[in-house]
This record gives structure tokens, C-alpha cells and sequence, in this order.
């Protein structure tokens, strides 16, 4: 920063800030160099930043999911009615198999009788009469004729007290694994179990305590039988080739299968399991898809036109030009920052060997990409930074390869543990190379970048440090110059004085 005062051109009419931004132009030209190659290393940054997430994103999910061979040995299974869904593993048998729904699961469930109360006549007293109770949550248990003690909901004891509310009652109840609601309106008590199944249900005390309580709350008769509506807790259950299953849910897990009753039937359902032919294919589809938008990318990032007639634009000539003009102006020069990049070749290059490279089977033999029908394209057919994307013979959503012969499907219908095999043998190698390209370099680079981000960063900061300097200098050089010119001025001042002092006594 500058320091004193600056005296500009008074007595020699001289245009001062002029020339002494002249003077030290060359150092300011320096200066916004710095500044310019910083902000273009940022750019850089930036650029790499951006890329390298799309390449981990690939290596850490897709092509790492892609390495184990259970991945292409879907199953798939096919119902003969709507009235059950099956989930297939990978273990399930490829067979077909007869089921019939015997019951389906379902909650235990108590809906008590209305609650009745002895009327009260215009003088307050008794009718005789029984009318709909108007009992609440904060009526105590004595006003229904409940009497302190111990008694047993659902197999554990339960304490009854003195001043104990129904609202009460009804929480301490839920405490022993079913849900307890008294429903004010309705004057009745319901009672449900937590889950499905006969296992499941819940149950009332047999022991005279009890019955007398549940038979207070409209849940039971005097002599121990349900009052109201009751429902059992109820097991599923089904017959599969001959066999009975059950379950407290309507999910049965059997053989690699998951069934789920979705609704009753009377009638013989076929479920017939096979080869998920286009689940696999779709595996390998997608995962070609992922790399082939990923290779793409860097292709077109690497063969990027030049930009070398593009600089870096100063604060002074961006203020001359329009916005859209700096924005044409910048952009060519992001869309060039990775052109002929180094590491970005030996990214590219170590991935597309790796494909090319084939996979060593168990028997010894090496097998290709083209032997499943994947090929890359001609350089006639294929676009400019495309040639080095994949494309399956057969697949319908390829303007290029949709009208050949379609070798994966089959290869998959004849020989699934092959396809098995290759490709997961493939997505290793494809792994293993990425992940030998995203290693940590001391000083270079961190743990899963494939570029020099820490050597980038040592150099943004050596800008920064650049930067600072050269700004002192120019502030200096700055300093310098306008104190030699206000001596100057001061001198000419004099001058002037003396001057204007003899003019004043030859004028006498």
C-alpha cells in the first residue's frame, strides 16, 4: 500500500499519474500475469475437482458392485396369480412349484359390549334402569365397581389400586404387549394385539379377579366367555408342493423365495423360477452406459480445442467488452484446461487397455469384450471423442449396434456362469486399475484423486505468495516515482515563488 502524500503536476503541468503509471507498467503487467495464471490454476481445480468425483462415483459404486459373480446370477420368479408376489435369491432352484393358500395371517382383536349405567331420575335417584355409561379417562375404576387387587392381562400380573383411572388402567395394560382403548364416545373398551399371528394374540386371566374386571369392562362374560366381538390371532399358512408352512406374517422365506400373500385364492397357483436373463443383461447395459459417458467426458476433456490465443482477461479489458463476450472469452479457456493433461491420459489410457486387455478364464483361456458382441465403433460411424465407447450388438437403444446380432442375451440363456465369470473377472481388473491410478502420492496427490491435487494447491499458494510480492513492488516503484516528482513539484514551487518575488520589485 502506498504511503505520503502525492502531489500531481501543479506548477509543471505535467500529467503526473500518467506517467508513473507508465513507469511501473511493466511490474503491473507482471502482477496481473500472477494473478491471471492463479485464476486460471483455480479453473483447474475446479475442472479436475468435478471430473474426478464422476470417476470415484463410477469406481466406488457401480464397477465395485460389478466384481462379484453373485451379481449375474439373478433369479427371477413368476406367479400364476396376483394373489401372491415372490421375491427370488440366488439360491432358489430353477423348477416349477404348485402352492395353495391355506389362511392368511391376522391380528388379534377385542371389540368390549357398551358400558351401561344405572340411570338417575329427575330427584337423583336410581331408576332402576340401565342407560349408556358416560365414563371417562379420569373415572376411577370404583365408580364401575372394579375393587383393588392383582389380576392377569396377556400372562403377567397386573395391580389394580384404590384410586386407579381408567385412563390408567388402559396404560398400564399396553405395558403388557397388546394395545388397550377405552373410546369415550362409544362407552366400550378395545383391546388388539401388536402383531399377527397366533402367537401373536392376547389373552385375559382366567382367575376370578380377572373375569370379574374384563366383565366390568365389557370384554368378558361372568363365566370367563368373550363378551362382544372377538377375534383370534391367526398364523398363515400355505401349502407348498405338498408341504404346510407357516408364519405369524403372510411373508414365508422358503428355498431361496420370498412369498407374500397378497390376497385369499382357492385356486392352484404355479411358481415357475428361472434365469433373470434381463436383469443380467441390464447389469451389464448400465454398467456400460456409466463408463461409456465417463470415457466420453474425458476424451472430449483431453481433446479439447486450443486456447492458446484466449489470455487471461484483466479487470480493465473484462470493464471494455460485454457480459457475454467475457463469458465466450473465459469459457474457451475452462474448455481447454485439461487438453493434453498428462494425468488425464494416463487415466484414459489405463482404463481403455484394461478393457481391451480381455479376462483370463479358469480354464486357462482369455476371452474378450467382442466375444459377447461389445465392440467399440468404426472411426467412421463413431463421433468425435466417442470412439472410445462401447456398444452391444443387439441392444434397441443403439443407433449403431441395434441391428446385430444380439451375442450377450444368448450368452447369457446358454452360459450364465461364463458371463458370470467374464465380467465380473472384468469389473476387477477395471477396479484394480482405477484403483491403482487413484493412489495417494506424497507431496502430489491424495487418497482416491488421479490428479496432483496437492501439488496443484502448492502451487496456488506459491501464486498467492507471488501475488503479495509483486504488489509491494508495484506499491513501492509507485512510491518512489510520485516522491521524485513531488520534490519536483516543490522545487518548481520555489521557482516560481522567488520568481514572482523579483517580477514584484522590478515592477516597482
Amino acid at each position: 500500500m502506498s504511503s505520503g502524500v502525492r502531489i500531481s503536476g501543479m506548477n509543471s503541468n505535467l500529467d503526473t499519474e500518467a506517467i508513473v503509471e507508465a513507469l511501473v507498467s511493466a511490474k503491473k503487467e507482471k502482477l496481473n500475469t500472477y494473478k491471471g495464471e492463479q485464476k486460471k490454476l483455480e479453473w483447474k481445480q475446479d475442472a479436475w475437482k468435478s471430473l474426478n468425483s464422476k470417476i470415484y462415483k463410477f469406481y466406488s459404486k457401480s464397477l465395485s458392485n460389478a466384481r462379484f459373480k453373485t451379481d449375474y446370477t439373478k433369479k427371477t420368479t413368476k406367479s400364476s396369480s396376483s394373489a401372491v408376489s415372490v421375491i427370488s435369491s440366488n439360491s432358489a432352484p430353477d423348477c416349477v412349484q404348485t402352492l395353495k393358500i391355506e389362511s392368511m395371517a391376522k391380528s388379534g382383536y377385542h371389540t368390549g359390549v357398551e358400558l351401561k349405567a344405572e340411570e338417575v331420575g329427575a330427584g337423583g335417584s336410581p331408576t332402576g334402569n340401565k342407560v349408556k355409561a358416560s365414563y371417562t379417562a379420569s373415572t376411577k375404576l370404583s365408580k364401575l365397581g372394579i375393587s383393588a387387587g392383582n389380576i392377569t392381562f396377556n400372562g403377567k400380573s397386573v395391580e389394580i389400586t384404590d384410586d386407579m383411572t381408567i385412563g390408567q388402567l388402559t396404560s398400564t395394560l399396553n405395558k403388557n404387549g397388546a394395545t388397550v382403548n377405552f373410546d369415550e364416545k362409544n362407552q366400550r373398551f378395545f383391546v388388539a394385539a401388536k402383531s399377527n399371528g397366533a402367537e401373536n394374540d392376547f389373552s385375559y386371566g382366567s382367575d376370578a379377579k380377572s373375569i370379574a374386571l374384563f366383565s366390568k369392562l365389557g370384554l368378558l362374560n361372568s363365566d370367563g366367555s368373550n363378551a362382544g366381538s372377538r377375534i383370534k390371532g391367526r398364523s398363515a399358512e400355505i401349502e407348498l408342493n405338498g408341504e404346510k408352512f407357516t408364519s405369524d406374517s403372510n411373508t414365508f422365506d422358503i428355498n431361496g423365495l420370498t412369498i407374500t400373500i397378497n390376497n385369499m385364492t382357492d385356486e392352484e397357483i404355479s411358481l415357475t423360477t428361472s434365469q433373470d436373463t434381463e436383469g443380467i443383461y441390464d447389469m451389464v447395459k448400465n454398467l456400460f452406459k456409466e463408463y461409456n459417458e465417463l470415457i466420453n467426458e474425458m476424451d472430449k476433456l483431453y481433446n479439447a480445442d486450443s486456447a492458446r490465443k484466449y489470455h487471461m482477461l484483466t479487470d480493465e479489458q473484462k470493464e471494455e467488452m460485454s457480459e457475454d463476450e467475457v463469458k465466450e472469452w473465459e469459457t474457451k479457456i475452462k474448455d481447454s484446461l485439461l487438453r493434453r493433461d498428462s494425468s488425464l491420459n494416463d487415466v484414459i489410457s489405463g482404463m481403455k487397455q484394461t478393457l481391451l486387455a480381455g479376462v483370463t478364464m479358469s480354464d486357462g483361456s482369455t476371452m474378450f469384450l467382442s466375444d459377447f458382441g461389445i465392440n467399440t465403433a468404426s472411426y467412421s460411424l463413431a463421433k468425435d471423442n466417442e470412439r472410445g465407447a462401447y456398444h452391444i450388438d443387439g441392444n434397441e437403444d443403439d443407433d449403431i449396434s441395434a441391428n446385430n446380432e444380439d451375442k450377450l442375451r444368448k450368452a447369457i440363456a446358454t452360459n450364465a456362469d461364463q458371463v458370470a465369470e467374464f465380467f465380473s473377472g472384468l469389473a476387477k481388473n477395471l477396479y484394480s486399475k482405477m484403483d491403482e491410478l487413484m493412489g495417494r502420492v506424497k507431496d502430489y496427490s491424495s487418497a482416491f484423486t488421479v490428479y496432483n491435487d496437492i501439488y496443484l494447491k502448492k502451487q496456488y499458494d506459491e501464486y498467492t505468495t507471488k501475488i503479495s510480492e509483486q504488489e509491494t513492488k508495484v506499491n513501492k516503484w509507485e512510491d518512489y516515482y510520485y516522491k521524485k516528482f513531488t520534490a519536483m513539484e516543490k522545487a518548481m514551487s520555489g521557482i516560481n515563488s522567488k520568481q514572482s518575488a523579483i517580477s514584484g520589485l522590478f515592477g516597482m
